[in-house]
């Protein structure tokens, strides 16, 4: 019994209903209307003579409305004193001054009072002990007073004429039914009336706490999509820097050594280091530009909206068919590079999407940078290849190897290493980077594309 009387208030749940605000305000408003509306009924009922047989003094009449009314101010600041208190006082005026405690304004005061001590409690459990007390409390009084009190006299007082009673049931049973069905719909229905309105409530607060939780999470992925792509960007930024300061510093050593007895070669390799320069300020120009278009987004863009279609630095003008020119900017009098394309049937260099391709020539990029600084290798091969795995999906891959040993005294950050594996992750490919068991070190990239799903993208 216990079990189903704490579900049926849910005595389980710690959630304490908040209070609205100006709530004290609103609930003596409603104890002074409940007042004055009981004053009006009570002075119709005297008129019509209703109360002609109440041999309480009219102050003691207005004093019980007035102690009844004044419950209803603290309804929802002491919900369970409420209920107590009505009760009692239903119990008490009702033994005394029947006639007042009948009147209709007098029973909707007690049904608020019960609604709210059940809409309104914070402790549940309690709740179920106050609700158990009124019932008990409900029940004695009604079988004192027709058994005992005055009841069962009035009763039969208004059963005068028995014959007239024409059912199944005898008068005074059929009343004493009707009088106990009466109740518990009338305070039956204000403890229904009561969980309804606390349930209804807890469900309300439920679905602004999703709403609040769905909200800070979109938030949380639209921070964590700006946090991804400038990071995006300080990779590129960085094999941008590093490809280009390491080519300069290539040409510009090879220009010193040659300068005294080779005059063209070192105009030729100076022009080279000021091509290097000039093409690594546009592209950290273009990077930089997208980093300040970001800061600039409104703090309700999509993640989508991090990388609008067109953004530069998500092409930054280089793809697959660029490698071939970034290789060879390495070449000088001590090393050389050379490129491979292997194609695959159906698979040109031209399907494969822009931002596949960047992430092949970044990989590219870094992987030159770090022989020339890195290693004693004299030459770097390259091999670019496109395909199909075996399910079908085509791909496109870059390979970069060696063969020389780790100079010492050159060991990096890692972060450039870094930056790949990141960007074949992003790409669900896969990649082989290490020594190679013949000599030297190999980088090696794939990554999976469908072309007009990732050309959409762009």
């Amino acid at each position: 019994m216990w079990a189903r009387l704490n579900r049926l208030f849910d005595a389980e749940d710690a959630w304490t209903r908040p209070l609205p605000e100006n709530y004290l305000r609103a609930d003596s408003v409603l104890a002074l209307a409940m007042f004055a509306c009981s004053a009006v009924g009570l002075e119709i009922l005297r008129s019509m003579g209703v109360l002609g047989g109440e041999s309480a003094p009219l102050w003691a009449q207005y004093a019980a409305m007035a102690s009844a009314a004044a419950l209803l101010a603290i309804r929802r600041r002491l919900p369970l004193l409420t209920g107590l208190g009505a009760t009692a006082h239903l119990l008490i005026i009702g033994s005394v001054m029947p006639l007042v405690m009948g009147q209709v304004s007098q029973q909707v005061l007690y049904f608020i009072a019960v609604y709210s001590a059940v809409a309104w409690a914070r402790d549940r459990r309690a709740l179920v002990g106050v609700a158990v007390g009124i019932t008990a409390a409900l029940v004695v009084w009604m079988i004192w007073y027709l058994a005992l009190g005055s009841g069962m006299q009035q009763i039969l007082d208004s059963l005068d004429d028995t014959d007239r009673s024409s059912g199944l049931v005898p008068p005074v049973p059929a009343y004493l039914v009707y009088t106990a069905l009466i109740n518990i719909v009338y305070f039956g229905g204000a403890a229904a009336l009561g969980i309804a309105s606390w349930r209804g409530a807890r469900r309300r607060h439920s679905l602004a706490e999703q709403a609040e939780t769905i909200e800070n999470q979109a938030e949380a992925l639209r921070d964590r999509a700006v946090v991804e792509e400038r990071l995006r960007i300080a990779r590129e930024l960085h094999d941008v820097i590093a490809h280009h300061v390491a080519a300069i510093g290539v040409q510009a050593g090879a220009a010193r050594r040659v300068m005294g007895h080779d005059p063209d070669a070192a105009a030729g390799a100076l022009r080279t280091v000021e091509e290097s320069s000039r093409s690594a300020v546009g592209e950290m120009r273009a990077l930089l530009g997208a980093l300040r278009s970001a800061d600039r987004l409104p703090a309700t863009a999509s993640a989508d909206a991090t990388a609008p279609a067109g953004d530069p630095s998500r092409s930054a003008g280089h793809g697959v068919t660029d490698i071939e020119r970034l290789a060879a900017s390495h070449d000088s009098a001590d090393f050389s590079t050379s490129v491979s394309v292997v194609t695959g049937t159906g698979h040109p260099l031209e399907e494969v999407p822009p931002i596949v391709g960047l992430s092949l020539y970044r990989t590219a990029q870094e992987a030159l940078a770090n022989v020339r600084r890195h290693s004693t290798a004299d030459r770097a091969g390259v091999v670019l290849r496109t395909g199909e795995n075996p399910g079908g999906n085509p791909y496109a891959e870059v390979e970069i190897t060696d063969a020389g040993r780790p100079r010492a005294g050159t060991s990096g950050s890692g972060l450039g290493l870094l930056g790949m594996r990141e960007r074949v992750r992003s790409h669900g490919g896969e990649c082989e980077i290490g020594p190679r068991v013949t000599g030297g070190y190999r980088v090696r990239v794939r990554l999976p594309y469908r072309p007009d799903v990732d050309a959409d993208r762009e």
